[in-house]
């Protein structure tokens, strides 16, 4: 195993400005504000691990499953965490009512985690990643990538958290929910138009 720190730090640069866009992130953020982020980023640093060792093992596998069931079912997954954001934080005990429906590491870890690795497939940051691995070396370019997104996913959730104590839950479940929801919708367009 030969690791190459210029092709580390190539692979960093590239895979995180592509991600710091993406929806994957805006999505990090909003499980942020709603779910224990330790619990969140574990769920999402494991998809995107996941996720390299994917792009770089088998890249060139990635182009053969269908774009739009891929897009669609990244729309359905972020309806439904539209719809379980809109839908919390009633009026009586709200902070009780908060703090159960998205507790415990297994039910936020998966929840995360099969958000992001949905909604990854054939995603820039792969097919990035991927390439990079056809050129520079597997093992450098997977460090690199994975230390990217890993970093992209802990500043979302940091920003999350931050947003979380300076405005009041039901608002931030409403912005968050709103969020998902535009993901959603964003999902599906690209369907028809990418």
């Amino acid at each position: 195993m030969h690791l190459d720190p210029l092709a580390i730090l190539t692979a960093f640069g590239l895979i995180f400005l592509a991600e710091l866009p993406d929806k994957t992130m805006f999505a990090s953020l909003a499980m942020g504000t709603r779910m224990r982020p330790l619990y969140v980023w574990f769920g999402t640093s494991t998809a995107f691990i996941v996720h390299v060792a994917i792009a770089v093992g088998a890249g060139s596998l990635i182009g053969l499953l269908p774009d739009w069931i891929v897009k669609l079912v990244s729309a359905l997954l972020f309806a439904f965490g539209a719809f379980m954001l809109l839908r919390g934080g009633g009026d009586d005990g709200e902070d009780d009512a908060g703090g159960r429906t998205v507790t415990g590491f297994w039910p936020v870890y998966s929840t995360a985690f099969m958000a992001v690795f949905i909604s990854e497939w054939g995603d820039l940051t792969q097919i990035t990643t991927a390439n990079l691995a056809a050129t520079n070396g597997t093992w450098s370019t997977a460090i690199g990538a994975a230390a990217a997104l890993m970093s992209v996913s802990a500043l979302a959730l940091v920003a999350g958290r931050f947003i979380a104590k300076r405005v009041p839950l039901k608002t931030v479940q409403r912005i968050g929910g709103l969020c998902m929801a535009g993901l959603a919708i964003w999902s599906l367009t690209e369907i028809f138009v990418g």
